[in-house]
């Protein structure tokens, strides 16, 4: 196996290491807001967060569906605080109107990762669930070990090289 090899394996098995994913939102009046979720993926890497229309992040959505977010290595975890294991994508958000086939497929994975909670969850009114579509991300795993993600091929990566931070040709 290549190097590239056990890379591209490290970065199909990392989210799954993760339970939750950091978002960030930006407001109808610009205002950016960092929160966190539980969260399922899809084979596409489309994410599903299920979270509370009372949440500032949810009302940034319905306001914005533009969202960036982080699945990141446990600090406890890692070997190196500067070159913490991350991945990132930006996204864009569409709500899955509740009680559909889909809704209801997503919510079984919800309870499938998560459990009993989700039946509480489930029976609250203000409960959605959105579907982030990435559009394009990053996996880094150290220094000077990047890796560009693009929105044709999400399952593939492109490395990061010199000093430049632009995207890949």
């Amino acid at each position: 196996m290549s190097q590239l090899e056990k890379i591209q394996s490290e970065y199909e098995k990392f989210p799954e290491e993760i339970q939750s994913v950091i978002i960030s939102t930006v407001s109808a009046q610009g205002i950016p807001n960092s929160g966190y979720t539980p969260y399922v993926m899809d084979d596409a890497k489309n994410i599903y967060i299920y979270v509370s229309g009372l949440a500032t992040h949810t009302k940034n959505l319905d306001a914005n569906p533009h969202v960036s977010v982080l699945f990141i290595e446990d600090e406890a975890q890692t070997n190196q605080i500067f070159a913490r294991r991350r991945l990132s994508f930006d996204c864009t958000a569409t709500l899955i109107e509740r009680e559909t086939d889909k809704w209801n497929k997503i919510v079984e994975q919800f309870q499938g990762r998560f459990g009993q909670i989700i039946e509480v969850l489930r029976g609250l009114a203000d409960f959605r669930i959105f579907q982030l579509t990435p559009s394009e991300g990053r996996f880094v795993i150290g220094f000077g070990a990047a890796y560009h993600i693009s929105g044709d091929n999400l399952h593939q990566l492109v490395q990061l090289t010199g000093d430049s931070d632009q995207k890949p040709a």
